[in-house]
């Protein structure tokens, strides 16, 4: 594994002691260097040196310039306006660098000389409940910013925090003992999923109305909840039927998002359960939490109603249950101390957001989050239907998970097939991308948009050929295999440092060497928005670069076929990581 510095990696370290052999103070000064449509790279430190240093900022660029090794890295510089440098890199060192990254596995991206350990609370569902469209974006995105993590070097574990306990556990279990086949499996089942999601709904709609409906029925149910917080052994083993047939539904609908949610990364609200007695004691003797109206709260100086009095943190409520708040508290307390982690991420809706700020701020006060450990919430926005507001059923309920990936899937086969049967696609491949096209589309949808904004769910749109969609993306991946498909047995792709670059592989060659550092900055902030925007930008380049670089025709004799061949072959490989970091699959022929 051989990490590849980036173009702008070598320029910096370049200009940057330039820069300090011109002013001998400035040892640590930010030559400012981005891309820049002037020249390949532009820096903008000068300005801000000649400043402090009381200096002419063109004299001062002259010198800088002056400074410059003359390598082969640099082709030109030129001082514009009052101290800009604006640099053009040679063909050579492009096409160096790019063979260098293609030698490598990892396409000479580096892995953290330090890793930590992470802890990514995503994909919440609840046991015994049908999974909605709001469980789509907090799976899609934990499971993006996991696997960018990963790749990055991080040591990642996945937590997801299933609704697995509570009241209505004891209505749940009661009704099973009364009725002890509700839950029985069928022989004839096609659909494991889906049958035990018609288990889990039909008793829990009927359990729900022999509770409002029959006292007797309430009161069993109510010492049932009683018998389960106590540990009773008959209780719990029924309460773990309602989880294993929860996970079997759960799998399902994991397996059709492509998601993989492994048995011993499921720790549900019931594995804090043993810690929330001494987390509320430790609170309370540490004065962190205070006895308030019966329960125990946590009052903090900036959080208010609207009455203007505080708002607090319950942790213990007035009937001696406890909040949501003793278990997340009580996860902190596990992630920070048996699993040593440094980081923790939640992937939960803005909804949550005082939750959290309220939950961490307690945590810091109680010493179990210290200065060496980063906690943070990363919020997201709502999925709305096309009317603009949040996605909902014609009867105003949640969309079914399960359906709406059904349909993406449906519209994204009907895509594949009508262009499909024009190459010869068979039955099976149709089926197959149709799959992979319509889950890509729902998650670069997702994954394509900030996370804190809203977006509109429109599966014409995200199905679409054009424009900014996973099909675009996947499509130009298909193109580069396409081009190998067609390529002669003698035809190979090499690089070629000695060869000139025309414009749009110049641009194609920027682009790929800028991968590495989208996923340092992807890891580091937590945005997979930006890694799709690179791949989209890198998929628009590639198309460019078809349409105006013939390659297995170029006209530069076999050298130039194998060069551009090369930049097929390289974009292919970096369309494809990228896509798998964003959980997307990319079809060979499409």
């Amino acid at each position: 594994m051989a990490s590849v510095a980036s173009l702008s990696a070598s320029l910096q370290q370049r200009v940057s002691a330039a820069l300090a052999a011109a002013v001998p103070s400035a040892t640590d000064a930010d030559p400012l260097l981005r891309r820049s449509d002037r020249a390949d790279f532009q820096a903008n430190g000068v300005l801000g040196l000649a400043k402090k240093a009381k200096a002419n900022p063109r004299e001062l660029a002259g010198a800088v310039v002056a400074g410059l090794p003359a390598d082969e890295l640099i082709a030109g510089v030129e001082v514009s306006g009052p101290g800009f440098l604006n640099i053009t890199v040679s063909d050579a060192a492009i096409t160096s660098t790019l063979a260098a990254r293609a030698a490598d596995e990892r396409l000479g991206v580096p892995a953290k000389e330090h890793p930590g350990i992470t802890v990514v609370d995503y994909a919440q569902p609840n046991v015994a409940k049908e999974m909605h469209v709001g469980h789509l974006r907090s799976s899609v995105i934990g499971d993006a910013i996991c696997k960018v993590l990963e790749f990055s070097g991080e040591q990642v574990v996945r937590r997801h925090h299933i609704g697995d306990w509570g009241t209505q556990f004891g209505m749940l279990v009661q009704y099973l003992i009364e009725h002890p086949h509700e839950l029985d499996h069928g022989t004839d089942e096609k659909d494991a999923g889906e049958a035990s999601m018609s288990r889990l709904d039909r008793l829990y709609k009927a359990s729900g109305a022999l509770f409002k409906s029959d006292e007797g029925f309430k009161e069993r149910a109510r010492r049932r909840v009683v018998d389960l917080q106590a540990g009773d052994p008959e209780t719990l083993a029924l309460w773990q039927r309602f989880v294993d047939e929860s996970k079997i539904y759960f799998d399902s609908v994991y397996g059709k998002l492509d998601i993989e949610i492994r048995d011993e990364d499921i720790v549900g609200e019931s594995g804090y359960n043993d810690m929330l007695a001494e987390t509320c004691e430790l609170l309370e003797k540490s004065g962190v939490a205070v006895w308030s109206n019966g329960a125990l709260c946590v009052f903090f100086d900036d959080v208010k109603g609207k009455d203007g009095e505080p708002v607090p943190l319950i942790v213990r409520k007035t009937d001696g249950g406890y909040g949501y708040a003793a278990t997340d508290l009580s996860a902190i307390r596990n992630r920070t101390g048996a699993l040593h982690a440094d980081t923790l991420l939640y992937v939960v809706d803005v909804r949550q957001t005082l939750h959290f700020r309220m939950v961490f701020e307690t945590a810091r006060r109680a010493g179990w989050l210290t200065d060496d450990v980063t906690a943070r919430h990363l919020p997201f926005g709502t999925l709305l239907g096309r009317d603009g507001k949040p996605f909902k059923t014609r009867a105003g309920e949640s969309v079914k998970l399960e359906d709406l990936l059904d349909e993406a899937v449906q519209r994204a086969t009907a895509v594949v097939r009508e262009k499909g049967e024009k190459i010869g696609l068979t039955e099976e491949e149709i089926v197959s991308n149709g799959e992979q096209v319509g889950i890509g589309a729902v998650k670069y949808a997702d994954l394509s948009t900030s996370l804190g904004k809203d977006y509109v769910f429109d599966l014409d749109r995200m199905v679409s050929l054009n424009g900014d969609t996973s099909v675009y993306v996947q499509y130009a991946y298909a193109r580069t295999r396409s081009i190998f498909r067609k390529a002669a047995g003698d035809q190979r792709a090499v690089a070629h440092p000695e060869l000139a670059l025309e414009p749009a592989e110049r641009a194609l060659g920027l682009h790929l060497d800028a991968f590495g550092e989208t996923l340092a900055e992807v890891a580091e902030v937590y945005e997979p928005h930006r890694l799709a925007a690179y791949l989209f930008q890198l998929a628009s380049l590639f198309t460019t670069f078809y349409e105006q670089c013939p390659v297995l025709t170029a006209d530069g004799g076999p050298a130039q076929v194998e060069s551009r061949l090369f930049l097929c072959e390289l974009t292919a490989r970096t369309l494809r990581q990228g896509l798998s970091l964003l959980g997307i699959r990319t079809p060979e022929r499409l």
